[in-house]
């Protein structure tokens, strides 16, 4: 693959790519939806990956949860679901060729070490360059240790269909990112642009507080030599009163709002009118999926965060 402008593809490829930690939450699902009703609206395919990667974490009965979630929402994949966990061989090719680029070390630092780290003045949002300690230690091909990889300084540009001009200099920001764990996980960022290229996909929607990791992985994506696909990160969706929806709180998953009798098309009514598929109503009314793919368009889809419907977290 060759780089490429993030323009809309003429054959748009999605996905939608869950970690299975847990049941689908209102958020994930928007975001599922949105995803697939971008590529449907324009005869496209839409793809499912189970980033499972972190196998500490990951539980296959959470991503068989997930698949039948999305099953009952109408939204169902075009081929194989692809699993993180089944793709290591393909993990190790992208780290050789950046290790034969010269760019791939070990990294010896402890959790200690890098808590001593000097503070930053951009680490609002806790981010912390790490300063290449360890830069010295190159290696020539992949090993079984903790390796990182020295990120090109300069600023990355690029159009957020909803979040607009972006531009950030990720070798700053956040220094040279762990690819390969100590304990023997490829890491989030190699693993995710790996499998985009690799399954051809030319669009990503996630939601915002992914947006700050896009500028490393297109940085992967050009020293990788793949193309570049196009990105709308959407505004989260938060408790009814505007407050972030903690891990520990009570979460509207599907499997909890279908519990207390919300009804599945009653689910998807505000999902779509969440995306604006249902123009100027002032509230959502009840529908399937299908139904919606003719209204969906990203003009209309709110660029900020959204509250949940009271009752439902």
């Amino acid at each position: 693959m060759t780089a490429s402008n993030d323009s809309i593809a003429a054959f748009p490829v999605g996905r939608f790519a869950p970690s299975p930690t847990g049941a689908l939450h209102l958020g994930n699902l928007r975001t599922a939806l949105a995803s697939w009703l971008s590529v449907k609206s324009r005869g496209g395919r839409w793809l499912v990956r189970i980033e499972d990667v972190d196998r500490a974490r990951c539980r296959a009965e959470w991503a068989e949860l997930q698949l039948n979630e999305l099953k009952l929402l109408g939204l169902e994949p075009e081929g194989i679901v692809v699993w993180q966990s089944q793709r290591s061989q393909l993990y190790r090719q992208a780290l050789d060729q950046l290790a034969r680029q010269g760019r791939l070390y070990r990294c010896s630092c402890s959790r200690k070490d890098l808590s001593l780290m000097p503070a930053a003045p951009h680490e609002g949002d806790g981010l912390r360059a790490y300063p290449g300690f360890c830069r010295d230690a190159r290696v020539s091909h992949f090993l079984s240790n903790a390796l990182r990889v020295e990120l090109p300084s300069g600023q990355v540009v690029w159009e957020d269909r909803l979040q607009g001009a972006r531009s950030d200099d990720p070798s700053a920001t956040t220094g040279d990112p762990i690819l390969h764990r100590r304990d023997g996980c490829f890491a989030y960022h190699l693993a995710v642009v790996v499998d985009d290229a690799e399954q051809g996909v030319t669009e990503i929607v996630r939601g915002a507080d992914l947006c700050d990791v896009t500028a490393t992985q297109i940085r992967l994506q050009e020293l990788l030599g793949f193309a570049r696909p196009a990105y709308a990160h959407l505004g989260l969706v938060t408790a009814p009163d505007g407050s972030r929806l903690g891990k520990r709180e009570r979460v509207a998953s599907l499997t909890a709002l279908s519990g207390c009798g919300i009804r599945i098309p009653e689910i998807i009514g505000w999902l779509g009118w969440s995306l604006g598929c249902q123009g100027n109503l002032p509230h959502p009314e009840a529908c399937r999926a299908e139904e919606l793919i003719e209204h969906f368009d990203w003009a209309r889809v709110p660029a900020g965060p959204i509250p949940a419907p009271e009752g439902w977290a």
